[in-house]
C-alpha cells in the first residue's frame, strides 16, 4: 500500500472539538517506515522537524514546506535529540551523549554513563527552559531505570531512580511543574519543580492509566497547560487537562503512536511519529502505515522548544 492509501487511512482519524480547538484530521506526512520513530524536535529557526529511528541508527530532519526529508546514520542506536544554540545536535545514544553536526554526521561525545547492566539503555529526553538536558533510561528489569540531568557545565545528576522506561517528560508552561512517564507502569507522574536549581520535589500520580493495555509513551505540552500524549498499543492521541483528568482521544492510524511535538509557524500543528517494531505481520496489515510521521493541525497552540545550552 503506496503513501497515497496511508492518507486514505490517516483521514479516518475522527474529529473532535476540544478546549477551543478547531476540527481537524490527521494528515500523513511522511511514508517513513522507521522501525521506532522517536523524539520529534521542531527547530523553528529553520522550520525542521528533528527526528530519531532507534533501532535503525538514524536522525532525520523533516522540511514540512518540501516534503524532503534527510537523516544521517549514527552506527548505534539514538534514543533521543536536542536542539543546541547553533546547526549541532545533542544526541542521547546508547549509554552517551553526543554533538553531532548533521552536515557531516562528526559525532563528538560528551559524556558517558554507567547504567548498571549491558542491556539498560538511554531513552527519551528533553531540554528544560534554562537548557539542561533531561533524559532517562529503559531497564530489562522492573524498577532499575533512572532519570538524569546533563548540565552545560558538563556535570551529570540523577534526578530519579525505581523507574522501568523512562519515557515521556515535559513542564508546564510556567516552569513549575515536571512530568514524566514511566511507560509500563502506565502512569505519568508529576513534580514539583525549581527551574533555578533544577530541582524536583516528591513524586506524584499525574495520570492513572493502570487500568487499561494501553502504555502511554511521548508527551507534549501545550500554552495552558493540557498534556498530549502518544498511547503505545493504543492507536490514539490522548489529551488530559492541567490536573490530570482526561478530556478526549482521538483515534490514529497505527498502533503504536511513540511521541508528539507541537510544531509549524504558530506552533498548532502537532506532529506524532509512529513505530512498526515487534508488530506481526497481520498487525503491520491491519496499521499499513506504522512507522510514518504524522500531522494534526489543532488550533492549540503548543510551547517553544527549548535548546541546549552548549558550551
Amino acid at each position: 500500500m503506496g503513501s497515497s492509501a496511508c492518507a486514505k487511512v490517516a483521514a479516518r482519524g475522527r474529529r473532535r472539538i476540544i478546549a477551543g480547538m478547531s476540527l481537524w484530521q490527521v494528515e500523513h506526512v511522511l511514508a517513513a517506515r522507521a522501525r521506532l520513530g522517536e523524539c520529534p524536535v521542531w527547530d523553528p529557526e529553520r522550520g525542521l522537524l528533528a527526528w530519531v529511528d532507534v533501532y535503525n541508527h538514524r536522525v532525520h530532519q523533516f522540511e514540512p514546506a518540501t516534503g524532503r526529508d534527510r537523516f544521517f546514520e549514527t552506527g548505534e542506536a539514538v534514543a533521543a535529540l536536542a536542539l543546541t544554540g547553533d546547526e549541532r545536535l545533542l544526541l542521547a545514544l546508547r549509554d552517551r551523549l553526543a554533538l553531532v553536526d548533521p552536515r557531516t554526521g562528526a559525532l563528538d561525545e560528551v559524556c558517558r554513563f554507567d547504567l548498571g547492566h549491558p542491556d539498560t539503555r538511554l531513552n527519551d529526553g528533553k531540554c528544560d527552559a534554562q537548557g539542561r538536558f533531561w533524559v532517562g533510561s529503559i531497564s530489562v528489569g522492573r524498577g532499575e531505570a533512572s532519570l538524569y540531568r546533563y548540565d552545560p557545565d558538563g556535570s551529570v545528576h540523577v534526578m530519579e531512580t525505581g523507574l522501568t522506561i523512562s519515557n515521556g517528560l515535559g513542564w508546564s508552561p510556567d516552569g513549575k511543574t515536571f512530568y514524566l512517564t514511566d511507560s509500563p507502569e502506565r502512569v505519568i507522574y508529576a513534580y514539583d519543580f525549581d527551574p533555578t536549581t533544577g530541582a524536583l520535589g516528591d513524586r506524584r500520580v499525574h495520570v492513572d492509566l493502570t487500568g487499561e493495555t494501553v502504555e502511554p509513551d511521548g508527551l507534549a505540552i501545550d500554552g495552558a497547560g493540557q498534556l498530549w500524549s502518544a498511547l503505545w498499543d493504543g492507536w490514539s492521541l490522548v489529551c488530559f487537562d492541567r490536573n490530570g483528568a482526561e478530556l478526549e482521544r482521538w483515534e490514529l492510524p497505527v498502533q503504536r503512536p511513540t511521541s508528539v511535538t507541537f510544531g509549524g509557524a504558530e506552533l498548532t500543528e502537532l506532529y506524532v511519529t509512529s513505530a512498526s517494531v515487534g508488530l506481526s505481520q497481520a498487525e503491520v496489515q491491519r496499521g499499513i502505515c506504522a512507522g510514518d510521521l504524522f500531522r494534526i493541525a489543532t488550533g492549540v497552540r503548543g510551547l517553544p522548544t527549548h535548546r541546549f545550552a552548549a558550551a
